[in-house]
C-alpha cells in the first residue's frame, strides 16, 4: 500500500535569495576561456599535424578539399542532364524502361545538383538556377506520382522550352552570367 505522503502533495515553498553581484574593474576580471584558447588552438594544431603525417606515412594522398569544376566540365555535364531529362519526359508511359530512366534520371539530376550547389561560381549562374528548378520540378512530379505517370501537357510544354533554352545558351556561349533569370518570369 502507498504511504500517504506520495499521495498528497505538499508544496513547501523555498525563500528566494538574492545574490548582489560586487563590482569589479576591468584589471581584476581574468577570462578562463581566453586563458584556454591558446591549450586548445595547440592541441588541435598537433592533432592536425599528426593525422597528416600519419596519411603520407601509410602512402594514402593528403586529404584535399574539393575543388571547383571547370566550366567546360559543367556545359558538359549540364547537356548530358539536359538531354536525359528531354529523353526521359518524352517516354512513352507503357515503355517498360520507364522506371529505370526515370531512377537514372534522379540519380544523375542528385549528383549534378549536389556537385555544382556548393559553388558560388556555378549557383549564381542563370542556366544552373533554371535548370535546377526545372529539375525540381519533374523530380517532385516524379516523386508524388508513379514514374510511369506521365507529366501533364503544359509543365512538360514548360520543362522541356527551358531545357532547349538551356541547352541553346549553354551551346552557343558556355558562361551565361550576363543573362537575366527568366524561368518565373
Amino acid at each position: 500500500m502507498a504511504s500517504p505522503t506520495l499521495l498528497i502533495p505538499t508544496f513547501k515553498l523555498k525563500p528566494f535569495i538574492s545574490i548582489k553581484a560586487k563590482a569589479t574593474s576591468a584589471a581584476q576580471t581574468t577570462s578562463l576561456p581566453s586563458q584556454q584558447q591558446p591549450l586548445r588552438r595547440h592541441f588541435l594544431s598537433h592533432a592536425s599535424a599528426t593525422t597528416t603525417t600519419t596519411l603520407s606515412l601509410a602512402g594514402l594522398p593528403p586529404v584535399t578539399p574539393a575543388f571547383a569544376a571547370s566550366d567546360e566540365e559543367y556545359v558538359k555535364e549540364a547537356a548530358d542532364v539536359i538531354n536525359k531529362v528531354r529523353s526521359t519526359v518524352n517516354m512513352d508511359k507503357n515503355n517498360p524502361n520507364v522506371a529505370s530512366a526515370v531512377a537514372e534520371l534522379r540519380e544523375m539530376s542528385n549528383s549534378w545538383v549536389a556537385k555544382y550547389r556548393r559553388e558560388k561560381a556555378f549557383l549564381g549562374r542563370v542556366s544552373f538556377r533554371d535548370i535546377y528548378s526545372a529539375l525540381n520540378a519533374v523530380s517532385g512530379h516524379y516523386i508524388s506520382f508513379r514514374p510511369t505517370t506521365p507529366i501533364l501537357a503544359k509543365r512538360k510544354a514548360r520543362i522541356l522550352e527551358v531545357m532547349c533554352e538551356e541547352d541553346r545558351h549553354i551551346s552557343d556561349a558556355g558562361l551565361d552570367s550576363s543573362r537575366k533569370p527568366d524561368f518565373f518570369s
